[in-house]
């Protein structure tokens, strides 16, 4: 049976603070949520590193969200004098670093917009790595756009953030939780083309929520919780051709 973590990603990713702030605000967002970001990265792997470089005297109110979040905060005081391209310089030093250090690291995300960071995508794609970016629309480079693997508009995932996925059926808090969990992890996986084994989805819900455990939510296997979405008509099951166990055929759609 194939390995169904083969396909996924150590990513690490690296956060441009001012350009991303400046475009969020000059796009008249409220501010920069990177957890939205990161609910998307962590689709396609697990956050291995998560680095945001600024002066943090001038950008102190995304200080506490960004620690929250799990990122390092790489500090550039005085790059108001010394000219923006201190922190961009470090942010590149930084990257190469570790594509040349950390084998096991095999795709970069960067969150700019900057035509600056175009070089660094080009050295590690030259390297054998994957390159993504995030950005805000109205401000990024067509050239760091043309130069990524994957670009994913900022914009985007802000609004599909308001946006509900398939509505759950009345049912206990726990098993409404699971399911939400569920109908995510398979919408993240149909965005990558990825088939739907009852192994990967379940850990790509784990990579969501690492925490996840079938049996808190009420279920004595993880087939278990599969049968009862069926059930509930949230998804189809087949059986897989060769491991015979459980593979998401189809999400059903609401009647």
């Amino acid at each position: 049976m194939a390995d169904s973590r083969a396909d996924s990603h150590n990513i690490a990713v690296f956060i441009d603070l001012e350009n991303v702030a400046i475009g969020v605000r000059d796009a008249r967002f409220k501010t920069f949520d990177v957890d939205v970001v990161f609910r998307r990265l962590v689709d396609k792997g697990k956050l291995v590193v998560r680095k945001a470089y600024a002066d943090w005297g001038r950008f102190a109110e995304y200080k506490r969200p960004l620690h929250e979040a799990g990122v390092e905060l790489v500090d550039m005081p005085g790059s108001k004098l010394t000219g923006k391209n201190s922190a961009d310089i470090k942010m590149v030093c930084d990257a190469l670093e570790m594509a040349f250090n950390k084998e096991h690291i095999d795709t970069f995300a960067l969150i700019t917009g900057d035509s600056d960071f175009s070089p660094l995508v080009a050295k590690l794609r030259e390297n054998d790595k994957h390159t993504i970016a995030v950005g805000v629309k109205n401000s990024t480079s067509k050239l760091l756009i043309d130069s990524c693997d994957e670009f994913i508009y900022y914009d985007d995932l802000h609004a599909s953030r308001a946006r509900k996925s398939k509505r759950v059926p009345k049912v206990a808090q726990k098993k409404k939780e699971a399911f939400d969990l569920l109908l995510d992890a398979v919408a993240a996986l149909q965005r990558e083309n990825r088939e739907l084994h009852g192994s990967l989805v379940k850990e790509t819900m784990k990579r969501k929520q690492p925490q996840f455990n079938e049996e808190y939510h009420g279920y004595s296997s993880f087939g278990r919780l599969l049968e009862d979405a069926q059930k509930h008509k949230l998804v189809k099951l087949k059986k897989g051709n060769r491991s015979g166990t459980w593979v998401i055929d189809e999400v059903l759609e609401e009647t």
